[in-house]
Order: structure tokens, then C-alpha cells, then sequence
């Protein structure tokens, strides 16, 4: 898979598990994210390198995780990731997206401020001990 696509494959969640574990500390096993692929409202895009996570219901959207590998950072591959999440959520009727970003994660931060996603609260201690912000983000959004 050279180009982002939709994953909508359960029997594949072994393979967005190994990028998972190459992007965080505490990574998602296949099992953990095979649960979620079938969850109503889940959804992925992925590449070779990297995918983004989530699931919208009810008018609102949310990220559940964004993995890029270490050597595909920088490129844009995050940015678009998001923007095909972004507009899947806005095709499935979400006026909202949220996600969680860990407060000592500047490329993170700086991804979503370029999308147009704002500071809404925090949360303490979120990952591991380490502060997380919530971060929200109005749809329809201009993501080009």
C-alpha cells in the first residue's frame, strides 16, 4: 500500500499494530485494534508507513491514534492521514472532531494547529503520567 487507502481489514490489524509499536511507548496489540476496526463508526486510512484511526458518532468525530513511523516524519504523511480522516467523519455527518495529544509532543501539536485543531481542555496525567490537551477541531474544516 504506496498511497493512503481505507484499512478496513481486521485480519490485517497485526500489521498497523507493528507501526503502532515502532510510534509509542505503550502500544495497541492486533487484538486491541481489531476490536476497534469492528466497532461501529471505526474507521482507518493507512500506508506503508503510518495510519490514523478513527471513529465518529452522534455529530461528533474523534482520533483515536495517528502513527507515523520515525523515518516517514516531516513528510506530510500525518497531514493527510488527518485530512482523509477528516473528511470520512465529515462524509459520515460529524460537525466535530476530537483527539488527546500529549503535551510534550511539539511535531504533534504543530500537525493539528496547521489543521485548525484548538486547545478545549486537558487532561492530567493521561498517558502514563504525562498531561495530555484535548484538542477540537469544527467541521466542516477547510484541510487542503
Amino acid at each position: 500500500m504506496s498511497d493512503i487507502a481505507p484499512f478496513d481489514s481486521v485480519a490485517g490489524a497485526h500489521v498497523l499494530a507493528v507501526v503502532h509499536a515502532a510510534c509509542f511507548p505503550q502500544p495497541w496489540d492486533a487484538a486491541a485494534l481489531s476490536a476497534l476496526l469492528v466497532t461501529p463508526g471505526t474507521f482507518a486510512y493507512a500506508h506503508d508507513d503510518g495510519f490514523v484511526l478513527a471513529r465518529a458518532a452522534g455529530g461528533e468525530a474523534e482520533i483515536l491514534t495517528l502513527a507515523v513511523l520515525p523515518q516517514a516524519r516531516g513528510k506530510g504523511l500525518g497531514r493527510r492521514l488527518l485530512q482523509a480522516a477528516i473528511k470520512k467523519a465529515r462524509d459520515m455527518g460529524a460537525q466535530t472532531m476530537f483527539l488527546e495529544v500529549g503535551v510534550e509532543n511539539p511535531a504533534a501539536l504543530a500537525l493539528y494547529a496547521g489543521l485548525g485543531f484548538t486547545k478545549v481542555g486537558a487532561r492530567k496525567g493521561y498517558y502514563s503520567g504525562t498531561d495530555a490537551l484535548v484538542l477540537r477541531l469544527p467541521l466542516p474544516a477547510n484541510i487542503e
